[in-house]
């Protein structure tokens, strides 16, 4: 079994509790309007074209698409894309089951690559930046979520920062301290980095 086969398989099997977590499920309607608020304020008013990388059961895809975006959203997990099928289902958004580190989407054609917590799980997180810069347009704006956990998994802010500065010539970092993004406090680092050329 390959790393990917691996990577899929554990994800599958979290696919049917994933969304238990707050910021997974966006069950809350207080969690979900703060992530509608913090996307609303990087994000291009819609309609604007997103590729939502590594989109789990498909809660910001859904997200985005109640705001009028046109999502194209990419998980590794089958019973994941399965899960996102059915929560954006009426929805203008396509679900495929792919690799978000090397995404099967067109180059030069998004308004907005979106991904969360999924950069830090990838074997070569450089690569998968520059991969998803050549999926914008121009104009287009790169957005990712990641965090530095109390786990001591994840990537800080500046590490991500530098990454992306491989890719592009600017980007900016914003704390996400809200608890109500997360359900609760968390101690830890949570941050949004944001390039738009």
């Amino acid at each position: 079994m390959s790393t990917s086969d691996e990577t899929a398989a554990y994800w599958d099997d979290q696919a049917a509790t994933f969304d238990d977590e707050p910021d997974h499920g966006l069950r809350d309607p207080a969690c979900r309007e703060a992530w509608r608020r913090v996307l609303t304020g990087v994000l291009p008013a819609p309609p604007s074209r997103v590729a939502d990388l590594g989109c789990g059961t498909g809660s910001l895809a859904r997200l985005l698409a109640e705001d009028g975006h046109s999502v194209d959203a990419v998980d590794l997990a089958p019973s994941m894309v399965e899960a996102a099928r059915t929560k954006c289902a009426g929805l203008p958004v396509t679900v495929t089951v792919g690799d978000a580190g090397d995404p099967p989407l067109a180059g030069a054609s998004y308004d907005v690559v979106l991904v969360r917590h999924v950069l830090w799980a990838l074997p070569d997180p450089g690569a998968a930046v520059r991969r998803w810069a050549g999926l914008l347009a121009p104009g287009g704006r790169l957005v990712l979520v990641e965090g530095h956990w109390g786990t001591g998994a994840g990537l800080t802010g500046e590490q991500t920062l530098a990454l992306v500065s491989t890719a592009r010539e600017h980007a900016e970092l914003t704390p996400l301290p809200d608890p109500v993004l997360w359900g609760g406090p968390t101690g830890d680092e949570r941050y949004l980095v944001l390039s738009l050329r």
